[in-house]
């Protein structure tokens, strides 16, 4: 039996795939944990090879994932391949890592003790990935664990499950042995279901999630009903924020490409913009200029810097948080309210906590710009939120933005620089609502082992008893 995914553009069938139910789940956790044994045996180089065959294996499916993301997520080509230059890097990153995954020998106050500290493979790892920056976030929730020595099940997004088995197909073709990496697709109404079964299943350890501050939640409780570790990267609420010695052009670039990139459908994207009153002005007009040079457009097309958003919903949500704004006093300086999928850059001026836009995920071509009294009230803005993953701040003051990012309650932060910013090998995740654990470089290692204490007896013992 299978699904359909369906175009958010033309409404026409993108995509089919296996309709998995939660009964077919054990099968495949079973097949995961029998392939542990050997594969968390493999030594590190021979580990090595295969990832890095999965990188080339990745980046020669060009064309299909382009399609696939254009088909199945109304994305532009150059947010594709964007996605794939990013996905080859973290597989080649996570081959580099094999080598790395070190212990370390503790000093001990028993004589002749000798104490070490191990890391060592869990077993199978659970990774559910989602549609937004779908060849990204689904090697992300994979590379690292395999790295380590795990087996993986990916739980593929319902709006990109042909993007999603792309990424597995490359990996089938690197050579992993039977069982090593799986993938599950299932139809919407059933996505519930099979993922309380996934991480119900006995021989997964582990999960890592990107996705929803809601969904988030309720993948914690159910693993902590079985007390598995969590990895969750959920929503956000970056806030950028524009002093009033800043570089006015370098942050409108900054601002620009963190709202509006993936028609701001990017868990770090731009949300918030807190502009000191010196400078709130001067800053608008330009940015309002900026956001009003970047059309939308069908993306088969390639000629426009923005593409579709997801679904209907996410139109009358982003709709539905203009329309309040306006309600209670802001303006629109650039763009507005749309009546399809293809949005415009709009931002929204004069945005106050009474307003929904103030703290509520956007996820969509809409940016909130909020005027600040000064330094410390716009830090006293930034940290207003409950979420807590990018962030940014302007200033031509290197010393004063280290000093700024210190005091903004956030996972990343960014002086001079866009909230929307990845890389393989940096330490990826967020603090409060954005979810807790981190991905990416030594990290991750330590998300995805386990640490072991091992001790050798070299003296004969003396015991009191």
């Amino acid at each position: 039996m299978e699904f359909n995914r369906i175009n958010p553009i033309t409404g026409e069938v993108a995509s089919s795939a296996p309709a998995l139910k939660a009964a077919d789940v054990p099968p495949i956790a079973a097949r995961a944990a029998a392939a542990f044994p050997a594969w968390a045996a493999q030594g590190p180089n021979a580990r090595r090879a295969v990832l890095m065959k999965a990188a080339d294996a990745l980046a020669a499916r060009k064309d299909d994932f382009v399609a696939a993301m254009m088909a199945e997520t109304g994305s532009t080509a150059g947010w594709a391949m964007f996605n794939l230059t990013l996905a080859t890097g973290m597989v080649r990153e996570a081959a580099a890592i094999t080598t790395q995954i070190a212990g370390e020998v503790i000093p001990s106050d028993k004589p002749g003790c000798l104490a070490m500290a191990l890391k060592e493979p869990v077993g199978v790892i659970l990774g559910i990935a989602p549609w937004n920056a779908p060849i990204i976030l689904g090697v992300r929730a994979i590379a690292v664990p395999l790295a380590c020595g795990n087996c993986v099940i990916l739980k593929a997004s319902e709006l990109c499950p042909r993007t999603h088995a792309l990424i597995i197909e490359a990996f089938a073709e690197a050579g992993f042995p039977e069982g090593v990496v799986n993938v599950v697709t299932n139809a919407p109404e059933d996505a519930a279901d099979v993922v309380g079964a996934l991480i119900d299943a006995p021989e997964v350890k582990r999960i890592n999630f990107t996705g929803s501050t809601n969904v988030g939640r309720i993948i914690a409780k159910r693993a902590a009903e079985h007390l598995k570790p969590c990895l969750l990267e959920l929503g956000g609420k970056a806030p950028l924020l524009v002093l009033e010695d800043a570089d006015l052009e370098e942050a409108v670039k900054a601002a620009a490409f963190g709202a509006f990139m993936n028609q701001g459908q990017i868990c770090m994207s731009t949300e918030r913009i807190i502009v000191v009153e010196a400078v709130a002005d001067a800053f608008i007009e330009k940015f309002a200029a900026k956001a009003g040079s970047m059309p939308s457009g069908d993306p088969r097309e390639g000629t426009t810097p923005l593409g579709a958003v997801i679904d209907r919903k996410t139109v009358d949500h982003v709709n539905g948080l203009i329309e309040d704004a306006v309600a209670k006093g802001a303006t629109v300086a650039a763009g507005g309210k749309a009546d399809s999928v293809l949005m415009p850059a709009t931002v929204v001026a004069g945005v106050t906590a009474d307003m929904k836009l103030y703290g509520e995920e956007s996820f969509g071509p809409v940016v909130a710009v909020i005027r600040a009294r000064d330094e410390a009230h716009a830090i006293e803005l930034a940290n207003d939120s409950d979420y807590g993953l990018s962030a940014a701040v302007f200033t031509r003051d290197t010393a004063r933005g280290l000093s700024v990012a210190r005091q903004i309650h956030s996972g990343i932060c960014h002086v001079n620089g866009p909230t929307v910013h990845d890389e393989a090998q940096m330490p990826f995740g967020g603090v409060g609502a954005s979810g807790y654990g981190r991905f990416g470089g030594r990290q991750g290692i330590d998300s995805f082992t386990e640490t072991r204490w091992i001790t050798v007896e070299t003296k004969a013992g003396h015991f009191p008893i």
